[in-house]
């Protein structure tokens, strides 16, 4: 059954502008590789994967078709866990759940991450997924200036709500730069998050080299920054971290 319905719809309309190999970072605690899908409807400002925003593949991607990334996955049984569907935004694509259950017949575990723009799509694909990566772009009232879209957090906490309710394991994160998320929003992201009942959450910083919005600068957070917010936010949850952060007293910095 499992192989008629991807037959019957097929991956080959899946639109991928990137791939990675190999990492052990995007799902905690195995070993994937992470497709990245074309198309998302937001325009995060702090955005470093900003050539797969369009629906258009650009001409430098067209390489990874379907066909190519199940020759790759086929050669890689024995050596990877698990496939991580990445973006862009996954869910902007019909022909994601087709890709998850050729990855999942392949003998692969398949994991998620998303913004949670496309509740409807979340709920249809959950039931095939081992684990999801929620990103949280800013109080869930204050999307709009990170994201560019109104309904931006509207559909991220209904996204949250979603996976409340099933049985998939989830993080949420949030991508930090201190030009627009502030100490303050911080904790009410985490603190909201905590009552909703989020038991995994990490904040990571935002890669400035390659970012959307150009007139955001690289930043740093002053040490005693980190200090408050590991101090405030751990005992939130069971798990917390701060990824990738560097501390020192450089300007601008998050206050």
């Amino acid at each position: 059954m499992l192989k008629n319905l991807v037959e019957q719809k097929g991956a080959n309309d899946l639109k991928i502008g990137g791939l990675v190999k190999f990492t052990t970072i995007d799902y905690p605690e195995h070993l994937a590789a992470v497709i990245f899908c074309q198309g998302c409807p937001w325009a995060c400002r702090y955005c470093y994967n900003s050539h797969l925003i369009p629906p258009v593949i650009p001409e430098k991607s067209k390489i990874y078709s379907w066909a190519f990334i199940k020759d790759f996955l086929n050669k890689r049984r024995t050596l990877l866990d698990a496939v991580v569907f990445s973006g862009g935004e996954p869910t902007f694509q019909k022909a994601l759940l087709p890709a998850i259950l050729a990855v999942k017949e392949l003998g692969f575990l398949a994991a998620l991450h998303t913004s949670g723009a496309y509740p409807k799509q979340l709920s249809r694909i959950l039931p095939f997924l081992d684990w999801v990566g929620l990103d949280i772009k800013a109080p869930f009232d204050q999307y709009e200036r990170v994201t560019g879209n109104k309904r931006g957090g509207i559909n991220a906490r209904k996204s949250l709500e979603i996976l409340l309710k099933s049985k998939v394991p989830f993080e949420c994160r949030t991508t930090v730069h201190g030009e627009l998320l502030q100490e303050t929003e911080l904790l009410l992201i985490a603190k909201e998050l905590s009552i909703y009942g989020v038991t995994h959450y990490h904040l990571q910083a935002a890669q400035t080299d390659t970012v959307l919005d150009k007139t955001l600068k690289p930043f740093v957070w002053e040490e005693t920054a980190k200090n408050r917010l590991l101090t405030a936010l751990s005992p939130l949850f069971s798990v917390f971290s701060i990824r990738g952060m560097e501390w020192n007293s450089v300007t601008p910095r998050l206050r």
